[in-house]
């Protein structure tokens, strides 16, 4: 199976989780978009969906589903999304769709976080994939050398990328996260940082990750 179908393998499998009546909290890429067209073929059993970018609100509404702002919602049972990386514990590098921090938003208003993915973002240790950070423009030389200095990592403003907040996003190479939760806390609490890629607090309760013999469900 290609990648692709990988992705769309797990983008049907969620659906089995979407509890009926639910308003669903609903990521952004292209494992998630996966996901919004197979949502689509049950769109009349459920009340809705929080969106974490206009992307997703862009192909949610061509199908017909409703929107609601997540000022509009104050639980959600569930959201889907995909991961950049997931490691054995749950948790997850994320924002490789510049999407992270209305990503984190949606999360945590969920009761349950599953993660879609195929099996190439499995890995041991966080940080083979590039830590998206987003910036605000000022502060972004300045991170970059806070990363530099504490971590060892080298930041550079990803091109052409501003994110729906309007914002710069920094990818930090050369990273081995091994206490995602402590480089979380840290790197939120930096000014100019409005929030990091790193999904410790807000990890995955289940991973449907797609193999060539199936969808593999991991509980954490």
């Amino acid at each position: 199976m290609t990648q692709d179908q990988l992705k769309a393998l797990v983008g049907r499998a969620a659906l089995e989780h979407v509890p009926a009546g639910a308003v669903v909290g609903v990521g952004t890429g292209s494992t998630v978009n996966h996901f919004i067209d197979a949502l689509a073929t049950m769109s009349a059993r459920i009340s809705g969906a929080v969106s974490s970018s206009e992307q997703s609100t862009q192909r949610l509404r061509a199908h017909g589903i409703r929107v609601l702002d997540s000022a509009d919602v104050e639980r959600l049972p569930l959201y889907v999304d995909g991961a950049d990386e997931i490691d054995p514990r749950g948790h997850m590098i994320k924002g490789g769709g510049a999407a992270l921090t209305r990503e984190k938003i949606v999360a945590d208003l969920a009761e349950r976080f599953v993660c879609i993915a195929d099996e190439s973002k499995r890995v041991d240790v966080l940080g083979r994939f590039p830590l998206p950070v987003e910036v605000i423009p000022m502060a972004a030389a300045q991170v970059a050398r806070r990363f530099a200095a504490a971590y060892g990592g080298v930041a550079r403003v990803r091109d052409g990328v501003r994110t729906d907040n309007g914002q710069l996003i920094l990818d930090v190479h050369g990273l081995r996260i091994t206490d995602p939760l402590a480089m979380e806390t840290e790197v939120n609490q930096w000014p100019g940082v409005v929030t990091v890629g790193i999904f410790a607090r807000h990890r995955a309760s289940m991973c449907l990750l797609g193999t060539p013999l199936g969808v593999v469900t991991l509980r954490y």
